[in-house]
């Protein structure tokens, strides 16, 4: 395709030449972060400050009978204890719904719920006050299984059913040569991020409320605590504390409404820190799915039809979910072309812990499932699996099963070729320590065998389905400065450095100051999710930075007599393209010029009842090939390499490009053999890092980036695609079809569990 630049993994070595776009320009948080010096949310700290604490409950579904706080409040040193009557407005928030309850007040949906909150001067008595209320429950039998939720009794007054999208596209009497069906099924991941929730909330006089939190959306949460505490969202201010990892968790509130209530209440900051346990009961997860597909193609490869249901558990709250649901639905038969679609997708509420935002949205789940029921089909034809996929990927032009066009870019078959196409460097291991089991030395090299494997996959960027999707950013030139006002949440994407870029690409300036994100400076910069910010806040700081510029050569111009169409910016000064005028930007800039401004997307439109629809933006593509060695006999894995390629649009920064496709492979490596929420009964068993098993560095393999394709996207700030999630969505579908490869078996699930290996897990 014309415009298209492969970088290649030599290609994305730090670059010279400045700080501007292009440029592995390095992260300004980043020493402090190593050291240990950079303040995140859980290092606030106030003179007066008092500490918080949740009392949460036992039980995944129970009528709470009484709740006695008689002798938490006396214990000296206590300074409140709340309950679901002390909410002063809105009962329940949510991010697309208001169904989740502040504080349990009949019933308690899922484990861990919250019913009561205390402040106290010390972590140590808030702890005894907790210990000392009494709650008495009346147990209810759970609902723990999706597939019974529809026809159970109702769990909440808004029903079970969340959202159901049937996707119904082309002919739907189509019926191909050769079909293959599967059922698959993904486990409750967890973003497992490293710091657990805290904030601090500070009351203002007059009835207002300050609060630090670690958060992906600061209006978000400011409009739904406003609505929780009764007043009007300019008296709740947030500010973006520094936030430890987040990858989706941190879309939805947890602790903001308690600090607010426990400040308000008794007049004094109060922190609250979330033990490790406590937050895998305080966030969402990403929605376990199961999912049967039927694929229909002609023999000589070409895919015709498409057939699939997709079941998602929700939890106890809708979160997300219905945008969850409609991304796995949209993107369940993958990144190819599919002239006739059958897909229905469903989510469900239950009595398990609420699932939301996860990073790949939807599209994790179901690139799982449509690669494998890729490689069952390239089996039933004889027919490589790579040539299958070739045959059938998307390109710019082609229809997605939604209807949509795609208008962009598309570069599916160059992620595939340039991803098979890179050597590897995989050698048979030799060194005990290097086989499955590791520093265990429990693998027989005897018993080891070796899989290789390719999946594919996309998804969408920024929101969809007619979202007013905007972000707000405000440029201040001043004495040569500029500095950036924006709330979008800096969650480790690397917005803090791509702020720097922009402003020194399009005004030429040396130093630029990030003001701290904040409801109170600014608009909304929506969040931090979707792919979107790079785009989004990108290009809102690109339009104020544009903005300034404009005005700053109408400035010379008027001040010097020259006409404006003969002033360039260059090198920190204006200059006249005939030499005769050179003026710099710090005496230029004297008087400041200010430019705010709104950054909007092309819009998209609802799914019609049939599912289609232009409901998205723009799309990303991405490869990943695994290298597996398994023990067969112990069912030990590992995952000896990952090679891939990504749909990048732009590189803008080439050093954050890599970080984000190692940190996504890592957590698809994770998805594939070793993490999962494991629920008994609703109860999560495993809420520790301990027990909750992420990979660490030994574990992760080399990730071989054997392209970067760059074919810039019309529309997107210089270009550039969002590259956090791809990443995620099909590394673990790869390492899954490569353990697949070594042993024979159908594996339909993941983590694949050793159990799975040794004892069968289906035959292929």
């Amino acid at each position: 395709m014309s415009g298209t630049r492969t970088t290649d993994r030599t290609g994305v070595a730090p670059r010279t030449g400045g700080p501007g776009i292009g440029e592995s320009v390095p992260r300004p948080d980043g020493v402090p972060k190593v050291t240990g010096s950079f303040a995140f949310s859980s290092d606030l700290w106030h003179d007066r400050m008092l500490w918080g604490g949740t009392l949460r409950s036992p039980h995944p579904s129970a009528r709470i009978v009484s709740v006695d706080i008689g002798a938490a409040v006396t214990i000296t040193g206590v300074h409140a204890v709340l309950l679901h009557d002390d909410v002063p407005g809105s009962k329940a928030y949510g991010l697309e719904h208001s169904d989740q309850q502040v504080l349990a007040g009949e019933v308690v949906r899922h484990e861990g719920e919250p019913v009561a909150i205390v402040a106290a001067d010390h972590p140590e008595t808030v702890r005894r006050a907790l210990d000392a209320i009494v709650v008495e429950y009346e147990v209810v039998d759970p609902l723990t299984d999706p597939a019974a939720a529809e026809t159970a009794p109702p769990i909440h007054p808004d029903g079970n059913l969340i959202r159901r999208i049937h996707l119904r596209h082309g002919d739907q009497q189509v019926v191909g040569e050769v079909q293959v069906e599967g059922t698959y099924e993904v486990g409750m991941q967890d973003q497992a991020f490293l710091g657990p929730e805290s904030g601090m909330a500070i009351p203002v006089e007059g009835g207002g409320v300050d609060l630090y939190i670690a958060t992906q959306w600061l209006h978000a949460d400011r409009d739904q605590v406003a609505a929780c505490l009764g007043l009007r969202p300019e008296r709740v201010r947030l500010t973006l504390a520094g936030v430890g990892g987040a990858f989706g968790a941190r879309e939805d509130l947890s602790m903001h409404v308690h600090l607010c209530m426990l400040a308000m209440h008794t007049g004094r900051p109060v922190k609250m820190v979330y033990s490790r346990e406590e937050s895998f009961h305080g966030h969402v997860h990403r929605h376990p799915a199961r999912m049967w597909y039927r694929h229909h193609a002609d023999r000589d490869g070409t895919l015709v039809r498409v057939e699939a249901s997709l079941l998602l558990d929700g939890g106890a709250y809708a979160s997300s979910s219905s945008a969850v649901i409609a991304n796995a639905t949209c993107f369940a038969a993958g990144p190819y072309r599919v002239p006739s679609a059958d897909i229905e997708g469903v989510v469900v509420r239950t009595n398990n812990p609420p699932c939301g935002a996860m990073r790949g949205f939807g599209a994790v789940q179901t690139c799982f499932a449509h690669e494998a029921q890729m490689d069952l089909l390239a089996g039933a034809l004889g027919m490589d699996p790579v040539e299958l996929r070739l045959r059938n990927v998307l390109a710019t032009g082609d229809r997605l099963v939604t209807g949509q066009a795609i208008t962009g870019t598309a570069p599916g078959a160059e992620v595939i070729r340039t991803c098979v196409d890179h050597p590897s460097a995989a050698s048979i291991a030799e060194d005990p320590m290097a086989l499955p089991g590791g520093a265990g030395r429990t693998a027989d090299p005897a018993h080891v065998v070796r899989g290789e494997a390719l999946a594919v996959g996309f998804k969408n960027l920024m929101f969809s389905e007619g979202f007013d999707d905007y972000s707000s950013a405000a440029c201040r030139l001043a004495d040569g400065v500029a500095t950036i006002t924006c709330a979008c949440a800096e969650v480790g994407q690397g917005f803090v450095t791509l702020v720097q870029q922009i402003a020194h690409e399009v005004l030429g300036v040396q130093e630029v100051v990030l003001e701290p994100a904040s409801t109170e400076t600014i608009g909304s910069a929506g969040s931090t999710s979707a792919s979107r910010q790079t785009w989004m806040s990108g290009g809102a700081v690109q339009k104020a930075c544009e903005e300034v510029r404009v005005r700053l050569l109408a400035r010379v111009a008027d001040e010097h007599g020259v006409e404006l169409d003969g002033l360039v910016l260059v090198d920190g000064l204006v200059a006249s393209l005939t030499g005769d005028l050179r003026v710099d930007l710090v005496s230029a800039t004297s008087d400041p010029i200010h430019a705010e401004v709104e950054f909007r997307h092309a819009p998209t439109f609802p799914l019609d009842e049939d599912g289609q629809g232009d409901a998205h933006v723009s799309f990303a593509f991405s490869a990943h090939r695994a290298i597996v060695d398994v023990d067969v006999g112990l069912g030990l894995v590992k995952v000896v390499e990952l090679t891939t390629s990504q749909d990048v649009g732009r590189v803008l920064n080439p050093v954050q490009v890599v970080g984000q496709l190692e940190g996504g492979a890592a957590q698809g490596v994770g998805l594939a053999v070793m993490e999962e929420v494991q629920l008994s009964d609703g109860r999560i068993r495993n809420a520790s890092f301990t027990d909750y098993l992420v990979p660490t560095a030994l574990d992760m393999p080399p990730v071989e980036i054997a392209a970067l394709i760059e074919q810039p996207e019309p529309g997107a700030p210089f270009g550039a695609k969002g590259v956090g999630e791809p990443p995620s969505i099909t590394s673990t579908a790869a390492v899954a079809a490569a353990i697949r490869a070594a042993t024979g078996l159908a594996l339909p699930r993941v983590p694949v569990r050793p159990s799975d290996i040794v004892f069968g897990g289906g035959a292929a």
